[in-house]
């Protein structure tokens, strides 16, 4: 299904506290955010959104269904890698399944290749989030490499998986 991109919105609050108020959720993201979270916490990630340097950080609501339904963006790296933009979104659980992550990853790929110098998107999920996967997959990223024990989520050492898009 398709979904829309748009900025965030001081009314997503109620709709970002109980999405993110999912162990579920937090177990596929970096660590960081607050669990449990809160209508303040949401209401401090959407100032943050508000207020982002636009040429650094690409960030947007998803919207489906009339309702929000995650978060994507994409941050700009630096230095020899100012021309790649790591990508990082969620889904949430009452949206899973219905192919909304593959169509923001779509669109926000678009997004970037069109509105700014970045050349490479890339994403690395959580070899265990398959979900992510075939949503990258669908959309049009390519698997490059198994990252062994890259990162360290609830108590263990996990392996992720490094993805990509590059424009043509």
């Amino acid at each position: 299904m398709e979904c829309v991109l748009r900025e965030w919105r001081e009314d997503d609050v109620k709709d970002l506290a109980y999405m993110m108020n999912n162990k579920n959720i937090q177990d596929n993201l970096r660590d960081g955010i607050p669990y449990p979270y809160t209508q303040q916490d949401a209401a401090a990630f959407i100032e943050k959104m508000m207020t982002r340097d636009k040429n650094k950080l690409f960030a947007f609501a998803i919207e489906a269904e009339g309702r929000l339904v995650g978060s994507i963006s994409v941050s700009r790296m630096d230095n020899v890698h100012s021309r790649t933009g790591e990508m990082g979104y969620y889904i949430g659980q009452d949206f899973w399944n219905k192919g909304y992550g593959s169509s923001a990853a779509r669109q926000i790929v678009q997004y970037i290749f069109d509105n700014t110098d970045i050349i490479r998107v890339f994403a690395d999920p959580y070899a265990y989030n398959a979900a992510s996967c075939k949503a990258l997959e669908k959309a049009g990223f390519t698997f490059e490499g198994l990252l062994r024990k890259n990162a360290f989520k609830n108590g263990r050492f996990v392996d992720m998986k490094m993805y990509a898009v590059i424009k043509e």
